[in-house]
C-alpha cells in the first residue's frame, strides 16, 4: 500500500501501467489496424484498473485518469468497429498522460488541495451546501421558505437530498390521432386557436386552446389561470401531458385534462415538466411538485459543482458507483434512457450511488460510536465470583435454560473485562430476559455497587419490583419503586435510600436519571425497551457522574436484516430457548361472522377458572371511525356475551390509582376480563390468562400482534390468541381502512401470525410484507431515517457499506487522513447529535 504522500509512484505502478499498456499500444498500431486481432481488450483494461484501484489509493489525478481509461472499455463489446477505435485513440492519450505523471512525480505524487468551480469562479474551498439556508436562494423568498420548512427543507443539501417518490414517463409523445378515451398521454403539437372568456360576475376566467399536429386536433381548457393567456398564443409550440377525455363534441374532438405543460422553443430546450421522465415530489399547501422540480433545477446549475464527493474513489471503483454530482442529477432528472421500473424501485445507478453514501456514512458512525465506547476507561470494578451468584441460583424455583446460562456468562464476562459493557439481549416474549438481567444486578450489588433497571412504564416497572423484591431481599439486598406518585414524604424518603446507598436497586421509569434522583454509587444501568438509550443517554449519565456498565432488554423482534442497523454499536445477545414447560400459544382468525364462535372460546376459558383480555385499538369510539373502542366494548361485553363474569377496563388516560386498583384486582383474580388498549402490550404478566382477543387486528403491525399475544402462554396451561379482522380484510380487493392497505396484505400479515410463534420469523415477514417504514417498532428501536436508502430493498448495499466501512476503519481508524477530511466531516454533521459522537475524535 501507498499513499499520495511519497515523493514518485513506486515500482509496482511503473510495471502494472507498462503490462496494462501492451495492448492498448499494439492495438493503436498502423492505424487501429490490428484492433481485431486483440480479444477481450475491454474486459482486461476494466478489471486491471478495477483491481488496482481497490488494492492501492493513488492520488486524485492519477484516480481520475484510471477511472476514465475504465469508462472508455465499460461497453466495448456493443460498440461497432469505427467507434472503438476512436477510443482506443482516446485511451492512448490518457495512457500517456499517466506515463507523464509517472515522470513528473513532484507536481502528480502529491495530493492537491481541493479547488471547487462554481460557475467560472474558483473558490479554495467547496461552498457548505449544509450551512446554505435555503431561504437565501434565488427566487425563494421568505413565503416559501415556510412552505419548504414544512417537507423538511431548511438549506441547499437538504432540498437536493429530498429525492422524487416516484417519476412518470412522459418521454413518450403520442400522436393527437392515436389518443383513445381516458387515457393517461403526452402529446406535442402547435397551437391554431387561444380564446379567452371572462365571466364578469363569477370572476372566472376560462383559456380555450386548441393543440394540432399532423395526425388531428385537441382541445385543452384552462380555468382561472388568466397569465397563460400572453404563454399560450397562436403559432407556440407546446407539450402537454394529461388525461384524455371527451369534448363538447364527445370523441370528434378530444379533450385533454392537462396535468403538465411546457412551451417547446429557444427559451426551453430541454423541458423539465414534460418530454421525459419527470420527478414527482411530495407536496403541501401552496407548494407542488411542478415548483419543487423547478427549484431543484436552478439548484442542480448553481450548486452542481459545489457537491462534495466524499466517497473515497477505491470505494467507489469497488462498488461501481458513479460520481456524486452526477447521482444527484440524474436522481432528479433521470437520462432518456434509465428504466423507469427501476426508478420506481429505487434500484437505478443514482438510487444505489446515494443509498450506498448514506448507509456507508451511517455504518462509520456507528463503529466509530462503538470504538468510542470501547475506549472508555471503565470506573467500575465488578468481582466475577461475588457469592450472590451462587446465592441467586439456588434460590430460584426454577431451571435456567442453556441460552440464558449462555447470555448471563456474556454479560459476566463483560462485566468483568476492562471495557464497559454496552450489550442488549434480545428474546422473545417469556424467554425469560429479566432473570438474566437480574443475575447482572446481583454482581453488581455484591461488588459494592448500586443497579437500576428503567421500564418504559409504570406499570411495567411495578411489576419488576414486584417479581424481583422478593428474591433481591432473600440475598440481602435492598430493592426500591421510584415513582412519581405517592406524598412527598415518602417520595422523599425513598430517593434519600437511593442517594445514600441503603437501597442497592431501584426500579423505576427513566425518571429514575431526570427527576432529581442521585445515585450513591451506580455501577449498573438496566434499560426495559429502550433500545436507543445505550447509546443517547450515556452521556446525561456521565455528566451526572456515573459511568455505568449499559445492559438493554427487548422482546421486539428485530429482522435480522435489519440488525446491523439498529444494533451496530452494541453486542447482542439472544435468547433463542423458551422454558420447556412453556406451550406455544394457539392462534386464530375469525371474522365478524365467526364471533360468536370466538366468544365460545373465551367463555370456555372463563369457565374453567381462567383469566382474559380484550384488546382495542382505541379508548373511545369517534365519529371518524368506526373501530370499537375499549370503553363502549367493556359496557357491552358485561351486558351482554360476557355478563355472567367481572369485567373491567384499563387504557392510558386512566389515573396512576385507578390503574393499580385494575391491576391488582385482575391479578388477585377479582376480574375476570381485562378489557384494554395496547397499555398491556408489554410486560403485563399474569400466568392465569389463558386467552387474548384482539378487536380489529388488522389494525396493528405484526411485532404488536406477536407482543400482545405474549400475554397469554406464561405457564404450563395451553393458551389462545383470538384475531378479529373486519369484513374488509376478507374482501378480495378490498382496503384496509385506517391507511388505504389493501386487504390481501392485511391478511397475509394475520395468516402469518397464526402459521408462526417465532418472533424473529414473523419480524422477517413483517419487513417483507410492510416494508421498514411501516413495520410497528422501528421508531422504539431506534430506526434511522434515510432520504433515499431503504433497508429492506437494500439489504445487499447495506452489507457491503458495512463492509467498506470497517475495511475503511483499518486503515484510517479516526479518518484523519486528508483524503478522508471531508467523509469524517459528513459522519459528524449527519449523525452526532443522534448517535452522540461529541466525544469521538
Amino acid at each position: 500500500m501507498w499513499r499520495s504522500t511519497e515523493p514518485k509512484p513506486p515500482e509496482p505502478f511503473r510495471q502494472w501501467l507498462d503490462r496494462l499498456a501492451r495492448p492498448i499500444e499494439f492495438a493503436s498500431r498502423d492505424a487501429c489496424a490490428h484492433l481485431p486481432n486483440v480479444k477481450n481488450l475491454g474486459s482486461f483494461v476494466s478489471s486491471q484498473v478495477m483491481q488496482t484501484l481497490s488494492e492501492h489509493v493513488y492520488p486524485r489525478a492519477v484516480e481520475a485518469a484510471l477511472l476514465k481509461l475504465r469508462a472508455l472499455f465499460a461497453d466495448d463489446v456493443q460498440l461497432s468497429l469505427q467507434e472503438r477505435q476512436a477510443r482506443l485513440q482516446e485511451a492512448i492519450v490518457i495512457v500517456k498522460a499517466l506515463r507523464g505523471m509517472e515522470r513528473d512525480s513532484d507536481r502528480a505524487w502529491h495530493e492537491p488541495e481541493p479547488v471547487a468551480v462554481v460557475r467560472g469562479e474558483r473558490r479554495s474551498e467547496p461552498q457548505a451546501l449544509w450551512t446554505l439556508p435555503i431561504r437565501y436562494v434565488k427566487g425563494v423568498g421568505p413565503k416559501r421558505t415556510a412552505l419548504l420548512q414544512r417537507l423538511g427543507i431548511e438549506t441547499v443539501e437538504q432540498a437536493l437530498w429530498t429525492i422524487p417518490w416516484r417519476y412518470e414517463d412522459r418521454s413518450v409523445m403520442t400522436p393527437i390521432g392515436q389518443l383513445t378515451p381516458g387515457m393517461p398521454a403526452s402529446i406535442c403539437g402547435t397551437i391554431v386557436r387561444s380564446d379567452v372568456k371572462r365571466a364578469k360576475h363569477r370572476r372566472l376566467t376560462i383559456l380555450d386552446v386548441y393543440i394540432e399536429d399532423t395526425t388531428g386536433r385537441m382541445q385543452a381548457v384552462f380555468f382561472n389561470q388568466p397569465y397563460l393567456e400572453t404563454l399560450l398564443t397562436v403559432g407556440t409550440r407546446v407539450m402537454m401531458s394529461g388525461r384524455v377525455v371527451a369534448g363538447a363534441r364527445g370523441w370528434v374532438e378530444t379533450r385533454m385534462e392537462v396535468s403538465q405543460y411546457e412551451v417547446v422553443g429557444s427559451e426551453s430546450e430541454n423541458p423539465l415538466h414534460v418530454g421525459r421522465i419527470v420527478p414527482i415530489y411530495h407536496e403541501t399547501k401552496g407548494w407542488t411538485s411542478r415548483q419543487m422540480r423547478l427549484l431543484i433545477r436552478d439548484l442542480l446549475d448553481a450548486y452542481l459543482d459545489n457537491l462534495q464527493e466524499i466517497l473515497p474513489i477505491p470505494v467507489r471503483a469497488r462498488q461501481r458507483l458513479p460520481p456524486y454530482h452526477q447521482a444527484v442529477e440524474e436522481i432528479h432528472f433521470p437520462k432518456r434512457e434509465t428504466q423507469v421500473e427501476q426508478l420506481e424501485r429505487g434500484t437505478s445507478p443514482a438510487h444505489r450511488r446515494l443509498a450506498f453514501e448514506e448507509l456507508f456514512v451511517f455504518q462509520l458512525a456507528l463503529a466509530m460510536r462503538r470504538r468510542s465506547v470501547q475506549e472508555e476507561t471503565k470506573t467500575v470494578r465488578f468481582n466475577p465470583k461475588t457469592p450472590g451468584i451462587r446465592r441467586l441460583a439456588r434460590a430460584l424455583p426454577f431451571t435456567l435454560t442453556d441460552a440464558q446460562q449462555r447470555v448471563i456468562r456474556e454479560i459476566l464476562d463483560d462485566m468483568g473485562s476492562p471495557r464497559p459493557m454496552n450489550r442488549l439481549v434480545q428474546g422473545d416474549v417469556g424467554c425469560g430476559k429479566t432473570i438474566v438481567a437480574l443475575h447482572a444486578m446481583v454482581l453488581a450489588c455484591g461488588s459494592g455497587y448500586q443497579a437500576a433497571l428503567m421500564a418504559p412504564t409504570e406499570i411495567l416497572a411495578e411489576q419488576h419490583y414486584r417479581n424481583m423484591k422478593g428474591l433481591l431481599e432473600s440475598l440481602g439486598l435492598s430493592i426500591v419503586l421510584v415513582s412519581g406518585r405517592g406524598r412527598g414524604a415518602q417520595r422523599k424518603a425513598t430517593r434519600e435510600l437511593v442517594r445514600s446507598g441503603r437501597a442497592h436497586v431501584a426500579i423505576g421509569t427513566h425518571a429514575l436519571i431526570q427527576e432529581g434522583v442521585t445515585f450513591s454509587k451506580l455501577g449498573l444501568a438496566v434499560i426495559d425497551e429502550q433500545h436507543r438509550f445505550g447509546v443517547l443517554q450515556r452521556k446525561n449519565l456521565g455528566e451526572k457522574g456515573y459511568k455505568p456498565d449499559v445492559l438493554v432488554l427487548t422482546a421486539t423482534p428485530i429482522p435480522r436484516t435489519l440488525a446491523m442497523t439498529v444494533y451496530g454499536d452494541l453486542d447482542v445477545s439472544t435468547i433463542d430457548q423458551m422454558p420447556p414447560a412453556r406451550k406455544p400459544v394457539r392462534t386464530f382468525l375469525y371474522s365478524e361472522f365467526q364471533r360468536s364462535r370466538a366468544y365460545q372460546v373465551v367463555k370456555d376459558e372463563l369457565r374453567a377458572g381462567r383469566q382474559a383480555y380484550v384488546v382495542y385499538p382505541l379508548v373511545e369510539e369517534s365519529e371518524k371511525t368506526d373501530l370499537r373502542a375499549a370503553m363502549q366494548g367493556a359496557e357491552q361485553l358485561q351486558r351482554g356475551e360476557l355478563a355472567d363474569f367481572k369485567v373491567a377496563v384499563l387504557h392510558g388516560r386512566m389515573k396512576p390509582e385507578e390503574k393499580d386498583r385494575v391491576m391488582t384486582a385482575f391479578k388477585n383474580g377479582a376480574v375476570q376480563v381485562l378489557v384494554s388498549t395496547t397499555v398491556v402490550e408489554v410486560g403485563v404478566d399474569v400466568a392465569n390468562a389463558t386467552v387474548i382477543m384482539i378487536e380489529h387486528a388488522e389494525r396493528f403491525g405484526l411485532a404488536q400482534l406477536h407482543q400482545l399475544r405474549g400475554r397469554v402462554g406464561r405457564s404450563e396451561r395451553q393458551s389462545y390468541c383470538l384475531l378479529m379482522a373486519s369484513r374488509t380484510v376478507g374482501v378480495v380487493g378490498g382496503k384496509a381502512r385506517s391507511s388505504g392497505e389493501p386487504a390481501s396484505a392485511a391478511r397475509a400479515r394475520l395468516e402469518a401470525l397464526v402459521r408462526s410463534t417465532d418472533g424473529f420469523v414473523i419480524a422477517e415477514e413483517d419487513l417483507r410484507i410492510r416494508g421498514p417504514g411501516e413495520m410497528f417498532g422501528l421508531r422504539q428501536w431506534g430506526m434511522p431515517e434515510f432520504h433515499v436508502a431503504n433497508v429492506a430493498r437494500d439489504a445487499d448495499i447495506l452489507l457491503q457499506a458495512r463492509h467498506e466501512a470497517v475495511a475503511l476503519l483499518k486503515l484510517d481508524s479516526h479518518l484523519n487522513a486528508p483524503m478522508h477530511r471531508g467523509l469524517k466531516e459528513a459522519v459528524h454533521r449527519r449523525w452526532e447529535k443522534k448517535l452522540d459522537l461529541g466525544s469521538v475524535s
